[in-house]
């Protein structure tokens, strides 16, 4: 691996994750490096999941299933299942607040 591809890698795994990072809605606190990392990430499994299903050559179904992944994983990550406040208020349930 050259100084270049490590380069190309990085650059691409950049606006996939930035793509990534603009699909998920409301606000995301993550930063530029996890958002490169989740983009990277994203890229490799869906170059892997286009070719294990359509085979090589397909680069903008690959493209756009690697941006879904790094959306995704941007969810998971910036939205956690534990969710006590919506839209900022708390919820209040008979009275009590959680």
């Amino acid at each position: 691996m050259t100084i270049a591809a490590i380069i190309t890698w990085l650059i691409i795994g950049l606006v996939v994750g930035a793509l990534g990072h603009l699909l998920v809605p409301g606000r995301q606190r993550i930063g530029i490096l996890l958002t490169l990392l989740f983009g990277i990430v994203g890229a490799f499994v869906g170059g892997i999941v286009t070719a294990a299903i359509l085979g090589a050559g397909h680069l903008i179904i690959t493209f756009i299933v690697s941006v879904v992944v790094a959306a995704l994983l941007i969810a998971v990550v910036s939205h956690p299942s534990s969710h006590r406040h919506i839209y900022g208020n708390r919820r209040r349930r008979r009275g009590v607040l959680r």
